[in-house]
């Protein structure tokens, strides 16, 4: 057996060179001979997994953009914060003059017919922070009223944008390219693929731009917090208003406060400085800020490292829920980035427009000594200020709402009461005859009731022009 066995052997290797030189001889004699057509396998492998991989992602994103529906995330939120909405209203401010009005959450406590202290937080945060402040106001018969800046809390955070030719993201391209496969068809990417070679992505720009529907995030500055403030206080009638400015407001509302200070009583500055207590720049970066905001552990311990080491888990959640929520990192970092970063306080402070305003200064006295000294600097930046300190850090946590409101309230009663203007408009020539005619007439009882009427505001007709307590 084991001759034969090497025979076969022998014989297998006698034929194969015999076979190869008959193939090199054909390929030879043939030389234009074309190798046979490529496999179609691969292209249709590929292009079952582009289309594959698009209806998932598009399947993902629409899981994910449910989150930031306005009804799905209201509903998911925690009791404390649905009811803090249910206290408040909103109200419609043109933030840009090209732009569709944008709406501005507003929670409110105590009679309108009061002293009016209105509340602007810094970013990072909103109103919520500040709703037993103005409860513990109102207490105190003042009229407290905080509101969301734009792209923070309860406010919009975002506006939708149709057409254009801005960048757009990868997933948002692939989100296109399925989309205009459904819309048009498999076998109109099929053929633009094979004249192309590739994704017809430049026909899919062409007839997406004029059509295109995103979400812009909604960033503030100087500029349109001034105009914010101004829409608010114009609707809600507050002017001359007591402004309490906390952590970065100072630096967004310090234009509106020069341009404006006759409609300004008093100012309060609370842990005022240019730079946000929350590192915002921190939330600009890929995974680390996934991380800080969807996790209630991680954005603890940013709370803790720089704001405050006092508040409890339901606070700091509810704080997290609020600034991821609706894009709202998108918009608070891009009002961080607008921030005017070299504004001088003292420069602001000392101008003729805000000299003349009452002024206090209400610092923490449990921060880092670095905060400790920035609180003198200030104090020595705004000399004419009454500088208090409070028991809380720079964000003031709940517990210290009623000793700040404390502070505001007592510097607030030791001013003169408010003497509003109210906008003067003219008198239409009939109103004043019928009124020239119940004075000559001696109807006092008339003349009573028309002064009370327009004791504050004016009517349909402007009147109501004048001075009122």
């Amino acid at each position: 057996m084991a001759i034969i066995t090497e025979e076969e052997e022998e014989s297998k290797t006698l034929v194969t060179p015999e076979i190869n030189s008959k193939s090199e001889s054909a390929a030879m004699k043939n030389p234009q001979h074309k190798p046979e057509s490529q496999n179609p396998f691969p292209f249709w492998f590929h292009f079952t997994l582009v289309v594959s991989l698009a209806t998932i992602l598009s399947v993902s994103l629409s899981l994910f953009s449910s989150h930031n529906d306005p009804r799905s995330w209201f509903l998911s939120l925690p009791p404390a914060l649905r009811q803090h909405y249910s206290d408040g209203r909103t109200i419609k401010v043109q933030v840009n003059p090209d732009e569709s009005p944008i709406e501005v959450f507003v929670a409110e406590s105590g009679s309108i017919y009061s002293v009016n202290v209105i509340i602007v937080h810094g970013l990072g945060l909103s109103s919520y922070a500040f709703r037993g402040m103005i409860q513990s106001l109102g207490s105190k018969g003042i009229h407290g009223v905080a509101i969301d800046l734009p792209g923070n809390g309860f406010s919009d955070k975002s506006m939708v944008v149709v057409g254009g030719d801005r960048d757009i993201g990868f997933v948002a391209r692939v989100k296109e390219v399925y989309g205009l496969i459904q819309e048009k068809g498999v076998f109109w990417a099929f053929d633009q693929m094979i004249e192309t070679g590739d994704l017809p992505y430049e026909e899919i720009i062409k007839l997406q731009n004029s059509k295109r529907r995103s979400l812009k995030a909604i960033e503030i500055g100087s500029e349109e917090t001034a105009r914010v403030l101004g829409q608010v206080i114009d609707t809600l009638g507050l002017a001359p208003v007591h402004l309490v400015l906390h952590d970065s407001a100072l630096g967004l509302a310090s234009n509106w406060v020069s341009e404006n200070s006759p409609s300004i009583r008093s100012i309060s500055l609370i842990d005022s400085s240019i730079s946000p207590a929350l590192p915002l720049w921190v939330l600009n970066v890929p995974v680390i800020r996934e991380v800080l905001l969807g996790f209630w552990f991680g954005f603890k311990q940013l709370v803790s490292f720089r704001c405050s080491k006092e508040m409890t888990l339901s606070q700091i959640e509810a704080h997290r829920i609020l600034l991821k929520g609706r894009n709202g990192r998108e918009a608070v970092v891009g009002s961080w980035r607008k921030l005017n970063h070299s504004f001088d306080i003292a420069q602001w402070g000392n101008s003729d427009a805000i000299s003349v305003i009452p002024m206090q200064v209400i610092w923490s006295r449990e921060g880092s000594k670095e905060w400790s000294d920035e609180g003198q600097r200030i104090a020595k930046a705004l000399p004419k200020a009454k500088f208090v300190t409070h028991s809380g850090t720079r964000w003031p946590q709940e517990s210290k709402s009623g000793e700040l409101a404390d502070k505001i309230a007592d510097f607030v009663s030791q001013l003169p009461r408010s003497i509003r203007r109210v906008a003067e408009e003219p008198v239409p020539e009939k109103v004043k005859k019928v009124l020239e005619e119940a004075k000559a007439g001696g109807d006092h009882h008339h003349h009573h009731d028309q002064g009370h009427a327009h004791a504050g505001y004016t009517d349909a007709y402007g009147l109501g022009e004048g001075w009122t307590t």
